[in-house]
């Protein structure tokens, strides 16, 4: 579930949209598709303001100027990311809504350029794009929640399911997987995660007090 995401949408790369204002627009988008494409391809410990500046075709004092530093760089990656339309699946089924949203991290996770895991792995190294990457899972598991509150409507889950806690089960095996051990290996992770989250929330392993659905 990443525009980028990390967290629900994280399918693709994020794609940075310049704000309205014409040069420092394109300014703007050209310093942000810089700062993705040397991410990923130095990481972090590569990544600096001349190296995005020489990439992007702007003058360093530019960059020092708006963005100040690398922190400040990524962090607008990131709240870029988030300024998108992106919605969550609506299939009509919650096993396949997760699935869904789960397909969309794989494909993140195990992009080349390696962008999404390197601006996670920059989030443990930066103040500012940690904030930054808080602030964009926060925007993607809530737009995620409808996931949750269709299935309770067409009764597959029970009244008071959290649907945060359901996400966050549903899609960290991926992020375990992928990220922590580096295993691509399993075809069908996204759909066994999303099976196990759906079934342990049907029977109600994510309401207060554990009542399950009809189902």
């Amino acid at each position: 579930m990443t525009s980028e995401t990390p967290g629900p949408k994280t399918a693709r790369p994020p794609d940075p949209r310049p704000r309205p204002g014409g040069r420092t627009a394109r300014t703007r988008r050209q310093v942000l598709d810089a700062v993705l494409a040397e991410l990923g391809d130095h990481g972090y410990d590569g990544l600096t303001v001349e190296a995005v500046a020489g990439r992007a075709g702007v003058h360093r004092t530019t960059v020092y100027r708006r963005w100040r530093d690398v922190g400040g760089l990524l962090a607008d990656v990131l709240d870029a990311a988030g300024a998108d339309d992106w919605a969550a699946p609506d299939t009509g089924s919650l096993e396949e809504d997760l699935t869904g949203l789960n397909d969309e991290i794989h494909d993140a996770l195990t992009a080349r350029p390696p962008v999404v895991p390197a601006l996670i792995a920059a989030s443990f190294r930066s103040p500012q794009a940690a904030e930054a990457q808080r602030r964009l899972w926060d925007d993607r598991y809530a737009r995620c929640e409808v996931v949750v509150e269709r299935a309770v409507g067409r009764g597959e889950l029970p009244p008071g399911t959290a649907a945060r806690p359901l996400l966050v089960a549903a899609t960290a095996p991926l992020y375990h997987q992928l990220l922590l051990l580096g295993d691509a290996s399993d075809p069908h992770l996204a759909r066994r995660s999303a099976r196990a989250a759906a079934r342990a929330a049907a029977a109600g392993a994510f309401t207060a007090d554990g009542t399950p659905g009809d189902g």
